[in-house]
C-alpha cells in the first residue's frame, strides 16, 4: 500500500525511497517484529483464556513433554498476522505472485487453525482427518501451481530449472500442477512434523525464507540474473517483502516461544509456513533449492517415512521415535540440546562431529552425555541440560579429560 507514496514523488525525494523493494523490506521487517511485540502478550492471554487446558500431549509421545500441559497454541496466529499485515501494508498490489503466495498461506492458516480448533475443544491429539488435510492441501496447492505458471515467461512456463546449470531445463508439461503440489504440500508437512519442541521449526523457517526471499528478489531483476547467469522471473522481487515479514514476525513469535515456550505455534503457523516456503520455491523456479535450505525439514519429514515403511515392512523400528527429534528425546537428550544441534545443522554450522559444535549456549564437549542435576562435575551435556541446569550464572565447563569443540 506504502508503493502508491511513489505517486508524491518528483524522482529525488524522501517518497522515491517507497519504490525500492529493499526499502519496502526493511519496513515490513519491523512492521511485522513490532506486530510481534506489541500482539504477542494479548494474543497469549486470549488462547490461555479460551483453551482451558491448552494443547492436549500425547500419552506415548516423551515423558518431558507432560511438563508443557496447559500451554496454548495457535499461537502460528502471531506469525501470518505480522506477516499479513506487513506484506499488505509494504508490496505492490498488483504483484500476481504476491497475491499467490498470500492465498497459500492464509488458506494452510485455515486449515491450521481448524486442526488445532479441533484439538483443542475436544482436549484430544486427533484433529481433522489427516485425508481432508491432504485433499484441501492438493487443490490450494494446485491452484497455486497454475496461478504461477501463469506469470512466468514463456521459457520457464512448466519447466523445472536446475540450480547452477541455467541451460538446464526439464519440460514439465501438464506434469508441473502436481509437481507443484508436491513441493507445497511436502513442504507444509515437513514443517508441521518439525514442529515439535520449544523454538525448533521457526529457526529453520527464517534461515530458509532468507535465503529464499534473496533468490526471488535477485532472479526478479534482469540485471542481477544478466551478471550471475540466472534465469530471469519478472515479478518475484516483491517477495522479498513477504519474506521480510515472516522473519520479522518469527521473530517476535520467537520471543514466546523459546525454551520455556508460553505458546506453541501449532498447526496454524506450521502449515503455513511451510506452505509459503513451497509457493516462494515455485513462484521463483527454485524448488530444488528449497529441499536443500531446507534440509532440516526433509530430514524430519523422511525420518517419518522411513519409519513408517520399515515398521510396516519388518514390524521393527528404525528410530526410537518418529520424527527424528523425538528419538533424541528419548535417547536422554536435553531439549535445548536437540534445538541446539538441530538448528547448527540447518544454518550450515557442521564441526568434526557433524553439526555438534555450535557456539555457547549449545556448544559441547566430546563424549557429550546427560548429567545428573546440580552437579557439575559429572556434567557431560550441553548447558542448560549440563552444569545448573541452567539455573546458575555458572559457564559450563568441560571436565579435565575434555576440550571443548571449536
Amino acid at each position: 500500500m506504502f508503493y502508491w507514496l511513489t505517486a508524491l514523488s518528483d524522482g529525488g525525494d524522501f517518497f522515491n525511497l517507497f519504490s525500492y523493494i529493499t526499502f519496502r523490506a526493511g519496513g515490513a521487517f519491523i512492521t511485522a517484529l513490532l506486530f510481534g511485540f506489541v500482539f504477542g502478550p494479548p494474543l497469549i492471554n486470549v488462547l490461555r483464556r479460551r483453551q482451558g487446558k491448552g494443547q492436549p500431549i500425547r500419552d506415548d509421545g516423551p515423558e518431558g513433554h507432560f511438563v508443557k500441559a496447559g500451554t496454548p497454541t495457535m499461537g502460528g496466529l502471531l506469525i501470518v498476522g505480522a506477516v499479513l499485515s506487513a506484506t499488505l501494508l509494504w508490496a505492490r498490489w498488483d504483484n500476481p505472485f504476491m497475491w499467490m503466495v498470500l492465498f497459500v498461506t492464509m488458506s494452510f492458516a485455515m486449515i491450521g487453525f481448524a486442526d488445532d480448533y479441533a484439538k483443542v475443544s475436544k482436549q484430544t491429539t486427533a484433529g481433522v482427518s489427516g485425508r481432508v488435510r491432504l485433499l484441501l492441501g492438493f487443490v490450494i496447492a494446485g491452484v497455486a501451481g497454475y496461478w504461477a505458471a501463469q506469470y512466468h515467461p514463456a521459457g520457464l512456463a512448466n519447466q523445472l530449472a536446475f540450480p547452477v546449470f541455467k541451460d538446464l531445463l526439464l519440460n514439465l508439461g501438464i506434469l508441473f500442477v502436481p509437481f507443484s503440489i508436491i513441493v507445497i504440500v511436502g513442504a507444509a508437512n515437513a514443517v508441521n512434523l518439525t514442529d515439535g519442541l520449544d523454538g525448533l521449526a521457526i529457526m529453520p523457517v527464517m534461515i530458509a525464507a532468507a535465503t529464499l526471499g534473496v533468490i526471488a528478489y535477485v532472479v526478479g531483476r534482469v540485471d542481477f540474473t544478466d551478471d550471475l547467469g540466472l534465469h530471469y522471473v519478472p515479478g518475484t522481487g516483491e517477495l522479498l517483502i513477504f519474506t521480510a515479514g515472516l522473519i520479522g514476525g518469527g521473530l517476535g513469535f520467537l520471543w514466546y516461544n523459546a525454551p520455556p515456550a508460553a505458546v506453541f505455534m501449532g498447526d496454524t503457523g506450521s502449515l503455513a509456513l511451510g506452505g509459503a516456503l513451497g509457493a516462494i520455491a515455485v513462484a521463483a523456479k527454485h524448488e530444488i533449492v528449497l529441499a536443500i535450505v531446507g534440509g532440516l525439514f526433509v530430514v524430519e519429514a523422511l525420518s517419518v517415512i522411513i519409519q513408517v515403511f520399515y515398521f510396516k515392512w519388518t514390524g521393527k523400528r528404525v528410530f526410537l521415535m518418529a520424527p527424528i527429534h523425538h528419538h533424541y528425546e528419548k535417547k536422554g537428550w536435553a531439549e535445548p540440546q536437540i534445538v541446539g544441534v538441530l538448528h547448527d545443522s540447518s544454518a550450515g554450522i557442521f564441526g568434526p562431529d557433524g553439526g555438534c559444535s555450535g557456539p555457547w549456549p549449545f556448544g559441547s564437549c566430546d563424549r557429550a552425555r546427560a548429567c545428573r542435576r546440580g552437579r557439575q562435575a559429572d556434567c557431560l551435556g550441553r548447558w542448560p541440560a549440563g552444569a545448573r541446569h541452567g539455573r546458575g550464572r555458572r559457564v559450563h565447563r568441560c571436565r579435565p579429560d575434555q576440550t571443548r569443540r571449536a
